[in-house]
């Protein structure tokens, strides 16, 4: 149950995210609702091709077509009050790396790959959608910055396998996965963690 709830959550937050963004380029309708549906879906559909998941899910099931195009209007109409859009995004896109680490692991036990697979195909889930939103936006991929980004999302999948080998809940491995990747990001922007860039 708090599978599937996740899962929307995620959806939500990068499709918010991805609207965000689009707003932020002074895109028309159209154009904010691709940006939020790459954002949305962009690493799932890299995911499910690489595990031989066709069709991909968005494809299966207009829930997402739905939660989507709900989050993209709710983010139009109140453009305003996320007046700090920088903050805003940054806190959307947290939520959903935070979230789609988790789905992305998941999917990769449904068919028995390895841990370290996982954990990969989670990273892939939670960030191939922010990379597609950023090149679309004519933006440096997040993921290739300085920043923590991506490393948050492999510390999550080694904290969710952690969890796993000591036979915590299911639902109790998501709170923590989640939260341990949201909470790395926020600090690592708080604080000014980086890599050192190549010079």
């Amino acid at each position: 149950m708090i599978f599937n709830i996740l899962d929307i959550l995620g959806l939500i937050a990068f499709a918010i995210s991805g609207a965000l963004a689009g707003i932020t380029k002074k895109l028309d309708f159209f154009g904010v609702f691709i940006i939020a549906m790459v954002t949305s879906i962009g690493g799932g559909t890299l995911r499910d091709l690489l595990i031989g998941n066709t069709p991909v899910f968005w494809l299966l099931n207009l829930q997402t077509f739905y939660i989507v195009t709900a989050s993209t209007i709710v983010a139009i109409i109140f453009r305003t009050r996320l007046n700090i859009f920088r903050k805003s995004l940054f806190l959307f896109d947290t939520i959903g790396i935070g979230i789609f680490t988790i789905t992305g692991i998941e999917k990769g036990l449904l068919v028995d790959l390895s841990p370290v697979v996982c954990i990969l195909l989670g990273t892939i889930t939670a960030c191939f959608g922010g990379v597609t939103r950023d090149i679309l936006c004519n933006e440096i991929p997040v993921i290739f910055r300085k920043e923590i980004y991506a490393t948050a999302c492999l510390l999550g999948g080694i904290i969710f396998f952690i969890l796993k080998f000591f036979n915590f809940p299911d639902d109790f491995i998501y709170i923590v996965t989640a939260g341990t990747i949201i909470l790395i990001r926020i600090l690592a922007v708080q604080y000014n963690w980086s890599f050192p860039k190549i010079e």
